[in-house]
């Protein structure tokens, strides 16, 4: 089988909230996002939004009935994390700035971690985990192994 050096994003976080539109304004004024895309229902639900940082795009819709269509907030507790490499110290340093301005709940400040990377993670209002960073790997790279 051959394989091929992607270079475009081939994984994509998908979110449920219970209020999506909310979530939506919070991730853009909050982290940076930028809205590509809203599918509303008739209900005023989010059928299906896209948004992208730093050229990395995540998915999010309103909850759903079954159980895997529910926010953390529905379920009691974390249900996964995402995490969205930034190109610089600087950029992990701004947003974590803005994160704060906007009140978000940071569970690890500002680190260098062992591996190389320049991190902080947050929580969301519905209590989905966001960690952002300098570390980056690449699928078509292999690890260096210490």
């Amino acid at each position: 089988m051959e394989t091929k050096n992607k270079t475009a994003q081939s994984v994509y976080p998908a979110v449920r909230y219970t209020d999506a539109r909310a979530a939506i304004d919070w991730l853009k004024s909050a982290l940076g996002f930028q809205e590509r895309v809203t599918y509303g229902d008739d209900a005023g639900g989010v059928v299906h939004a896209e948004l992208s940082l730093n050229g990395n795009l995540i998915m999010l819709g309103s909850s759903k009935p079954d159980a895997y269509g529910k926010s953390p907030k529905e379920l009691g507790g974390l249900t996964g994390t995402i995490y969205i490499a930034l190109d610089s110290p600087s950029d992990v340093d701004a947003l974590c700035a803005r994160a704060k301005r906007a009140g978000a709940a940071i569970l690890s400040d500002i680190h260098d971690t062992d591996y190389g990377s320049h991190d902080f993670t947050l929580r969301d209002p519905e209590g989905h985990v966001w960690s952002f960073g300098t570390y980056a790997p690449q699928a078509n790279e292999a690890p260096e192994h210490g």
